[in-house]
C-alpha cells in the first residue's frame, strides 16, 4: 500500500471537483496560493480551447489543514465549476433527463467502451467523468505532495520535449495554429525530472514495490497518455549493454558517483540516487472539430463524431498533470520509507537514513 494515497470524485461539467489525499505528515505549512497557482498552470498553454476561458479554478481546504497546516488527517479539497450554472438541469443528480442524448460515440475515447462496459444509451454518462477536467484534482493533490517533498529536499520539474513531431517554440505554436484551422488535434511528449530523492526509494522484492512500475501506472493513467520511458528506456533497447549500463565510481572523499544517467535514476526498482527522469507520450485528443466516422450506439448506423468544447493541443497541461502525479508517486514512496506521523518525524528518520548511506 502507498504510502501517501488520493481518491477523487466529481464530473466535467458537474457542481464540483472533490478530492481526498491521504498519508501526508502533521505539521507541514502549506498555502493555498501555492496549489491555485499550479491550478493555474494546468489551465495555460498555447493550444487550450474554450472551457479555460471559463473556469478559474481555485482551492477550497474543507478538511486536514488548519490554521495553515497539515493535521495528518485526509485532507479534502474541492474546486467549484463555474460552468455548473450552464448544465445545472443538464447535470441534474435528481429528476427526470432534460437535453438530447449523445449516442456519437468518438474514436479514441472512452465513449463506447463505458457506454458498452456500464450500460448507457448517453455517452455523456461516460465524457464527464472520463475528461481530462478529473486532472484538476491530481494537480491540487500534486501541489500539496511538492511541497511536502521540499521539506525533503526533492524538486520536481517538467518540460515539453516535443509537440506534433517539431521541437521549436515558433515551429509548435505554428503546427498548433495549422491543425486548429483544419479542426485537428496534436499530440506531444514531455519529461518529467525528479532530483533530491535518496538511494532506496521503491524495492525489488515484490513486483508492486518497484517505484518504475508505481511511475509508470500513474503516468499512463493520464488521459491521452500511450507510452512511458524511465530514463534512454527506447534508445537504451538498441545498444550493446556496454553502451547502456551507467558506470560507477567514488571520488577522492568515498562518495558513489556516476557519469552518466541512461537509467534515468531507478535500477531494481529502486532510486539509486541520480535525478529521476520519466518520459511521456500523449496522443492527438479524440475529440476533432472534423470529426472522424463512426457509429450512432443507439442505432448502429454510420454517423461522424460527436463535438465537446475541446483543446487543440492540451501537451502543456499534460506536463503539469505528469509533475502533480509524479509527486504524489514520490512522496507516496518517502512516507512508505521513512513514515512518521508528524514531519518532523519523517525528516529526522530521513535525515539518518542519508547520513548513513552517504557514510
Amino acid at each position: 500500500m502507498s504510502g501517501v494515497k488520493y481518491f477523487s470524485g466529481g464530473e466535467s461539467h458537474g457542481a464540483r471537483l472533490v478530492c481526498i489525499l491521504e498519508g501526508l505528515p502533521a505539521g507541514l505549512k502549506v498555502s493555498s496560493d501555492f496549489v491555485n497557482a499550479e491550478l493555474k498552470r494546468r489551465q495555460g498553454g498555447y493550444g487550450r480551447g474554450g472551457r479555460m476561458k471559463i473556469e478559474s479554478d481555485k482551492i477550497i481546504f474543507s478538511s486536514g489543514i488548519r490554521f495553515g497546516e497539515t493535521l495528518g488527517s485526509p485532507i479534502t479539497l474541492i474546486v467549484e465549476n463555474h460552468d455548473w450554472e450552464n448544465w445545472r438541469e443538464k447535470m441534474s443528480a435528481e429528476g427526470s433527463p432534460c437535453g438530447e442524448k449523445v449516442t456519437n460515440a468518438r474514436p479514441g475515447h472512452a465513449d463506447l467502451p463505458g457506454a458498452l462496459k456500464y450500460s448507457r444509451d448517453d455517452v455523456r454518462d461516460i465524457l464527464e467523468r472520463s475528461s481530462a477536467r478529473e486532472t484538476t484534482m491530481r494537480v491540487a493533490a500534486g501541489a500539496l505532495c511538492k511541497i511536502f517533498l521540499k521539506e525533503c529536499g526533492i524538486e520536481i520539474s517538467g518540460k515539453i520535449l516535443s509537440v506534433g513531431g517539431v521541437t521549436g517554440e515558433d515551429e509548435i505554436k505554428n503546427r498548433i495554429d495549422v491543425a486548429k484551422s483544419k479542426g485537428d488535434t496534436l499530440g506531444g511528449i514531455f519529461e518529467i525530472k525528479i532530483t533530491g530523492a535518496p538511494v532506496g526509494l521503491g524495492s525489488h522484492i515484490q513486483w508492486d514495490k518497484k517505484l518504475d512500475a508505481k511511475f509508470a501506472a500513474a503516468f499512463m493513467s493520464i488521459q491521452a497518455i500511450k507510452a512511458v520511458e524511465i530514463g534512454d528506456g527506447w534508445d537504451n533497447a538498441k545498444k550493446f549493454g556496454s553502451e547502456v549500463h551507467d558506470e560507477i565510481f567514488v571520488d577522492d572523499d568515498k562518495k558513489i558517483f556516476r557519469k552518466t544517467n541512461r537509467a534515468g535514476g531507478i535500477e531494481g526498482g529502486m532510486t539509486n540516487g541520480e535525478p529521476i527522469i520519466i518520459r511521456a507520450a500523449m496522443k492527438p485528443i479524440p475529440t476533432l472539430m472534423t470529426p472522424l466516422k463512426t457509429i450512432d450506439i443507439a442505432t448502429k448506423n454510420p454517423t461522424t463524431a460527436s463535438k465537446e468544447r475541446s483543446d487543440t493541443c492540451a501537451i502543456f497541461a499534460a506536463e503539469v498533470v505528469g509533475e502533480a502525479m509524479a509527486a504524489i508517486v514520490t512522496a507516496g514512496a518517502v512516507v512508505e520509507k521513512f513514515g512518521g506521523d508528524a514531519l518532523c518525524d519523517t525528516l529526522e528518520n530521513l535525515k539518518n537514513y542519508r547520513k548513513r548511506i552517504e557514510g
